[in-house]
């Protein structure tokens, strides 16, 4: 444990900080998984819809710096290219 005042305080904001990263990519990952379940299941409406979301929540996790910018633009052409083959 820290004995200086400042580095106690960021530990306390790292822990904060950390928590809020963890909530930022696990709605990322279960908007991908909601993308990747409405391709499979061929709706064509859904997937559209879960798209947007998607490309949402990783330019928000790209932003915060939690991804890279390769991994955001991979994960965005390969969904954009899983919807796009179904029509």
């Amino acid at each position: 444990m820290p004995n200086i005042k400042s580095a106690k305080k960021r530990v306390i904001t790292n822990a904060k900080k950390g928590d809020n990263n963890t909530v930022v990519k696990s709605s990322m990952k279960s908007a991908v998984k909601k993308v990747e379940k409405a391709v499979k299941e061929n709706n064509k409406e859904a997937a559209s819809k879960n798209l947007t979301t998607a490309n949402k929540k990783i330019d928000k996790a790209l932003a915060s710096g939690i991804i890279k910018t390769n991994k955001a633009a991979r994960d965005k052409s390969r969904l954009t290219k899983m919807v796009n083959e179904m029509k």
